[in-house]
C-alpha cells in the first residue's frame, strides 16, 4: 500500500480503498513516518540513483536545477503561504536532474521559500551521493541570477554555470521562440510530482519524470483530461489492488 500513493500521486484513503482496505490509511501513516525517520525512502533513492547509473548511465554533462510550488489543503508541518495560489497552503521543491532529465537530488520547503535557497541543500544532496564533481554545465533560470548563487556555485567547485540574465520584454512583444537552453529536462520530473500533498506531513519526494523516453515515467502523464476525459492517446492507468497487494 505504500507505494500507490507515492506512484499515483492520490490519498491515503483511495490507497485503503485501491488496495482492498488490507491496511488502514492511519496505519500507513504511521509506517510512513516510521521509514521516514529511519531514512528508508533516502536509502531506496540513494541505491535507485547508484543502480540507474551502474546498468544505464546517468548523464552529466548538462544539469539543471529548478523549483515548483505544489498545494497542500490540509496544510501542517513543511507548508507555509504559497505565492502563486492566494496564500493558500501548499509545499515547494527543488530538483536537480542529469541531461536525460533522471532526478538525483532534491529538497523540500514552505511554499513561500524563494528557489535561490533551496538551490544550496539539493546541490549538497547531489554531494552527499557523491556526484556532484561529476557536473559539467549547470543550467538555471532567471530567479537564480545573482552573486549569492555564484558564491554558493563556487564553493561547492561548480565553475560552469549558465544562468538566465533578468530582462524587459518590450511593450507589447514577446519572444516567438525564447532560448530555454538545457533547462528543460527539470521540467519532467516537477510535472511529474503530484500537484496536492494527500495528507498533513511534509510530503515525500518521488523520483519520476515525464518524459515519453525516459525508464522514469511518471503514471502522472497517463491521466486523463479534465475537460474530455481522454488521455491524449496514451494508455489509461488502471489500478488493480489484486496487483498492489
Amino acid at each position: 500500500m505504500m507505494l500507490v500513493p507515492l506512484v499515483t500521486g492520490c490519498s491515503w484513503e483511495d490507497a485503503e480503498h485501491l488496495t482492498g482496505r488490507v491496511v488502514s490509511d492511519t496505519t500507513a501513516r504511521e509506517r510512513r513516518d516510521d521509514w521516514i525517520a529511519a531514512g528508508v525512502f533516502e536509502a531506496i533513492a540513494t541505491e535507485a540513483i547508484s543502480g540507474y547509473d551502474k546498468i544505464i548511465g546517468l548523464d552529466f554533462s548538462d544539469v539543471s536545477v529548478d523549483g515548483s510550488v505544489h498545494k497542500s489543503p490540509a496544510g501542517g508541518e513543511g507548508t507555509g503561504k504559497s505565492p502563486v495560489d492566494r496564500a493558500k497552503r501548499g509545499w515547494k521543491w527543488s530538483i536537480a536532474t542529469d541531461t536525460a532529465g533522471i532526478p538525483v537530488g532534491w529538497s523540500i520547503s514552505d511554499a513561500n521559500i524563494h528557489d535561490v535557497h533551496l538551490l544550496a541543500p539539493t546541490l549538497d544532496v547531489v554531494a552527499q551521493r557523491g556526484l556532484i564533481g561529476e557536473i559539467g554545465t549547470l543550467w538555471l533560470d532567471r530567479g537564480y541570477d545573482g552573486l549569492r548563487v555564484r558564491d554558493q556555485l563556487a564553493e561547492r567547485g561548480i565553475d560552469d554555470a549558465i544562468i538566465a540574465k533578468h530582462s524587459r520584454r518590450k511593450a507589447g512583444k514577446g519572444s516567438k521562440n525564447p532560448k530555454l537552453g538545457l533547462r528543460w529536462p527539470v521540467d519532467g520530473p516537477i510535472r511529474g510530482c503530484p500537484t496536492t500533498a494527500s495528507s498533513g506531513a511534509t510530503p515525500t519526494a518521488r523520483a519520476s519524470t515525464a518524459r515519453p523516453n525516459s525508464p522514469w515515467r511518471s503514471p502522472c502523464s497517463l491521466r486523463p483530461s479534465s475537460s474530455t476525459g481522454e488521455t491524449g492517446g496514451r494508455p489509461r492507468l488502471f489500478l488493480s489492488a489484486e496487483v498492489l497487494r
